[in-house]
C-alpha cells in the first residue's frame, strides 16, 4: 500500500495538477479564438452601424491575460520555488 507522503506520489500529483492548469488555459484560449470571430461576424451582420463585439473581446481578453499570467507567470510554481528557497536558507542557518 502506497502512502500519501511518497515523494514520487507528490511529484506526480504536482505534475498532474500543472498539466490540468495548462490544459485549462489552452481550452479557454481556444474558446476565445472561436467565439470572438463569431461575435464579430454576428455584429457586422446584425448591426454594422453599432460595433459592440469589442466589449466581450476586451473583457474576455483581460481574463485570458490574467489566466496566462497565473498559468505561466507568477503562480503556484513561483510560490513553491520561493518556499523551497526559504526552507533551504533556514536549514543552512541551523547547520552552521
Amino acid at each position: 500500500m502506497e502512502t500519501h507522503f511518497n515523494p514520487e506520489n507528490r511529484a506526480y500529483e504536482r505534475a498532474s495538477k500543472r498539466v490540468k492548469e495548462i490544459k485549462g488555459f489552452y481550452g479557454n484560449l481556444t474558446s476565445y479564438c472561436l467565439v470572438i470571430p463569431f461575435l464579430f461576424i454576428l455584429n457586422l451582420i446584425t448591426s454594422p452601424q453599432h460595433l459592440w463585439f469589442y466589449w466581450p473581446m476586451l473583457g474576455w481578453g483581460i481574463g485570458i491575460i490574467a489566466h496566462a499570467i497565473n498559468t505561466f507567470g507568477i503562480g503556484k510554481d513561483w510560490e513553491e520555488r520561493k518556499i523551497k528557497e526559504l526552507m533551504d536558507k533556514e536549514n543552512k542557518g541551523k547547520i552552521i
